[in-house]
C-alpha cells in the first residue's frame, strides 16, 4: 500500500493522450456516475473487457473504495467482468491506494479509520499504471461531488488532472435531474466528456417510455454541449460471459 501524506495542496495536473493508442483513446480516463449504485465498477470492467478484446493493454483502478478491507473488491469485480487475472499491482495497493472499512464518503470513512487521502497518492498510482499498460480507466467513487477530503470533491480532482470523464447513467427515477446537472458541471468546470455510457442492466421493470424519452433528453444534451459521440447502450445482458459491449464509438 501507497504511504498516505498529509498534504491538502492540489496535485498537479497530469491528464495526457497517448500516441498510437485506439483511436486516440485518453491514457487516463475516469469512469464517473451520477450518483452511487449506478453501474461504475460494471462498467469499468466491461470497458476492461472491450481493451483486451480489442487487443489493446489496459489496466483499472478505484479511487477510493470504502466498506472493505484487503483487496478492493471493486478492482476484483473488474477483473471477473474483463476475464483477466489479478495484477500484481491489485496485490501492491496500486489499483486501489485506499480501503476503507467503512461504507460511506470516502472523507469520512477516512476519518474514522484514523487515516487521510492525499490525492496526490490517487494520480501517482493512475500515472505509474499508465506508464505500464497504456490505459488506465479510473473508477471514481460516488458521485461528482462525493468528498474525497474536506477540501477535495471527485470532480475537483478531475477538472484539476485534465482527465476525460466518461459518465454513466441510467432510467432510474431522479436520473434525469442528476445527469442534466452532472453534465452541466462538467461543462462548466471545462472537464473533456469522453462519452456517455446509458446502464440498462436491471431495467426490465421500467416503462419502455421513460427509458427512450430519458435517452433522448440525454441526446439532446449531449448534442447542445458539442459532443457527437453516440450514447453508448449497456444492455440487460451484459454481464454474460458470452456477451461484449462495443465502446468504439466512444473512443472515435
Amino acid at each position: 500500500m501507497k504511504s498516505e501524506g498529509h498534504q491538502k495542496r492540489m496535485p498537479e495536473s497530469g491528464g495526457t493522450t497517448k500516441p498510437g493508442s485506439v483511436n486516440q483513446s485518453p491514457a487516463i480516463c475516469v469512469v464517473a456516475g451520477i450518483d452511487s449504485g449506478v453501474g461504475k465498477t460494471m462498467v469499468t470492467g466491461l470497458l476492461a473487457r472491450w481493451f483486451k478484446d480489442t487487443d489493446n493493454p489496459a489496466i483499472t483502478m478505484k479511487m477510493v473504495q470504502t466498506g472493505g478491507s484487503g483487496l478492493s473488491e471493486d478492482v476484483v469485480a473488474h477483473r471477473r467482468l474483463a476475464s483477466t487475472e489479478m495484477a500484481e499491482e491489485d496485490a501492491m495497493g496500486v489499483t486501489c491506494p485506499y480501503v476503507f472499512s467503512v461504507s460511506c464518503a470516502p472523507h469520512l470513512a477516512a476519518q474514522l479509520d484514523g487515516r487521510t487521502i492525499d490525492p496526490q497518492v490517487i494520480v501517482n498510482a493512475a500515472e505509474e499504471l499508465a506508464g505500464v499498460y497504456g490505459h488506465v480507466l479510473v473508477e471514481a467513487v460516488g458521485g461528482l461531488f462525493t468528498p474525497l477530503t474536506e477540501d477535495l470533491s471527485v470532480v475537483d480532482l478531475i477538472q484539476t488532472q485534465n482527465w476525460p470523464v466518461l459518465l454513466v447513467t441510467g432510467p432510474w427515477a431522479g436520473s434525469v435531474n442528476h445527469t442534466l446537472a452532472a453534465l452541466e458541471t462538467l461543462e462548466r468546470r471545462g472537464v473533456t466528456l469522453q462519452g456517455m455510457i446509458y446502464n440498462l442492466d436491471g431495467s426490465r421493470t421500467i416503462d419502455p417510455r421513460i427509458i427512450d424519452d430519458s435517452r433522448r433528453l440525454f441526446g439532446r444534451a449531449l448534442k447542445n454541449l458539442g459532443c457527437r459521440r453516440p450514447i453508448c447502450d449497456i444492455p440487460d445482458v451484459s454481464c454474460t460471459k458470452t456477451y461484449c459491449v462495443d465502446f468504439s464509438g466512444l473512443f472515435s
